[in-house]
């Protein structure tokens, strides 16, 4: 005999998940390209680490910032659809009946059945019945400003860290190397924990975020060896 097990699914992660590993890629990659960039203009070490701190709180601030007004318009409109769908409930039920039966039976369901479904789930929670099937809104995808935005400043900070590291050990003629070693092998890692966590294909994210990181890293490097050559 076969035991029923729980199924395991990753859409409900799918929230704090994008917002976390933004925040965390973002962090590496912005950073460390500015570290990059500023250290390969032959500044002093002192001020390669000025520039990266300063990348770190003001990233993490417009991380957090960003995020909570992006999340927030999101939440703003679901409270209006759920305001109307609830208005409309109340005036026109027989009206709502029939477009959530309508909704079934476009899924396959045979009218009389999907009558008899819409009717059973609208008494037991009309609203939610109608936000979830209707306007696609449910406690998985639901907009939460504030865990987003903490999230992302949270990741962002720790992404940042890391480059920021980097130049703290560094002799000043390696920050570069080093920092971009340090930042492509945690966009790696990002890459593969981010896709496991959400249970996507592995090597397909750690080719894309190395990539991206990459070519923002060495597009700042050389901007400031040209700035270096015209100062010099």
């Amino acid at each position: 005999m076969i035991t029923p097990q729980k199924e395991k699914h990753f859409v409900n992660r799918t929230g704090w998940l994008r917002a976390a590993v933004l925040g965390a890629n973002d962090g590496i990659v912005s950073t460390a390209s500015l570290i990059t960039g500023v250290a390969s203009a032959g500044v002093a070490q002192s001020d390669v680490l000025l520039a990266g701190t300063a990348s770190l709180v003001a990233g993490a601030m417009s991380m957090a910032a960003g995020e909570y007004i992006s999340v927030s318009s999101q939440a703003d409109s679901e409270k209006g659809d759920l305001a109307r769908e609830r208005f409309e409930l109340e005036t026109q039920p027989e009206f709502e009946l029939q477009e959530l039966s309508d909704i079934y039976i476009d899924r396959g369901l045979e009218p009389d059945l999907a009558r008899k479904v819409a009717s059973q789930l609208m008494a037991h929670d009309a609203l939610a019945a109608h936000a979830r099937d209707e306007l696609g809104i449910s406690d998985t995808v639901r907009a939460r400003p504030i865990q987003a935005a903490l999230s992302s400043a949270a990741s962002f900070t720790a992404g940042a860290a890391l480059p920021l590291g980097a130049v703290i050990v560094s002799p000043l003629a390696l920050i570069p190397s080093i920092t971009t070693g340090v930042s492509l092998s945690s966009l790696a890692l990002l890459g593969a924990v981010s896709a496991y966590t959400g249970g996507a294909p592995i090597t397909k994210a750690v080719l894309r975020v190395t990539f991206w990181g990459a070519l923002a890293m060495a597009a700042t490097a050389l901007v400031g060896h040209l700035f270096a050559t015209s100062v010099s």
